[in-house]
């Protein structure tokens, strides 16, 4: 199935589908979930582009997010470097670019995504804490968002008026990941230093964060709460795009009630340990959506 993917998605040179192939097996050891949505969910000549940006965006992330603040500020900066030579001389010595590369000439909105995600790095590389919502919309505009437009966009629609509805919807979409990771990984962000819970939010609750009591309570509460909203606003998006990538879309806002539906469980325990959805729950909504799109009619992409 691989081979024919990486025909189907225009990838013959040699070297390139050795390269490809790689990123996959990176994209499945540390997104086996999402890898597994998309293998099972899209068409098959979409799968190496999808690996390509996800692979993409995990090494951006992990290059920014270790060190001191002036570390990952100079990581960020050489990584812009890396990457921008890449795209002006279409070559790389890294394979993760090297796909980038060639995924961008196929589908030329990557490109753009991935300019504007680099730009967001540097506010992902400095920030200690998010002060309030106004803070939290403006990472998930400059930072979030570019990095799921990454995928998003090879399965965007192509009228430039539903794509504009489509594109809020995934704002919505990740403003809601965004917010149910940093509740998920509360315990873990604190000892590292950068919460992202808004810290308005933490005051006006009265909570601390490394105490599992009513106060931490009713600030994740309220923080889920706001979520859900934006999960539901999102959910409308799954229609705008080919019935094709429909299955993929909505088993990723199934998955994603799932892990607020855990977040809201773990409650005040999430001061001292993380959440996450249930693995057989989020294989049974995998295994519903595949089976949807076996049986509805193909279409040739």
């Amino acid at each position: 199935m691989w081979k024919r993917a990486l025909d189907g998605a225009g990838v013959r040179e040699s070297r390139l589908r050795r390269d490809y192939t790689e990123q996959r097996g990176a994209v499945r050891r540390f997104a086996a979930a999402e890898y597994a949505a998309a293998r099972l969910l899209l068409p098959a000549a979409l799968l190496p582009h999808v690996v390509a940006a996800v692979a993409f965006m995990h090494d951006t992330d992990d290059r920014v997010d270790r060190g001191t603040p002036d570390e990952r500020q100079a990581a960020a900066k050489t990584w812009q470097e890396l990457v921008r030579t890449a795209f002006a001389e279409g070559d790389s010595a890294l394979p993760v670019l090297r796909c980038l590369v060639r995924t961008a000439e196929r589908h030329p909105e990557v490109r753009s995504h991935a300019e504007e995600f680099l730009r967001g790095c540097e506010q992902e590389a400095a920030w200690r804490t998010i002060a309030d919502e106004e803070a939290m919309e403006r990472y998930v505009r400059e930072y979030s968002r570019p990095a799921l437009m990454l995928t998003a966009c090879l399965v965007a629609p192509a009228d430039a008026s539903v794509r504009a509805a489509f594109t809020d919807g995934c704002h919505r979409l990740i403003r809601a990941m965004q917010r149910v990771d940093f509740l998920a990984d509360l315990s873990e962000d604190v000892r590292d230093g950068r919460p992202g819970i808004p810290a308005d939010a933490v005051a006006r609750h009265g909570a601390d964060l490394t105490r599992p009591d009513a106060a931490l309570g009713r600030l994740v509460a309220e923080q889920a709460d706001l979520a859900a909203t934006d999960l539901a606003a999102a959910s409308s998006f799954t229609v705008l795009v080919d019935p094709a990538y429909r299955p993929f879309l909505r088993a990723l806002l199934g998955v994603q009630r799932l892990r607020l539906d855990a977040v809201r469980r773990a409650g005040r325990s999430l001061a001292t340990h993380g959440s996450g959805p249930p693995a057989p729950a989020a294989a049974v909504l995998l295994l519903r959506e595949a089976a949807a799109r076996v049986r509805r009619p193909r279409t040739r992409l």
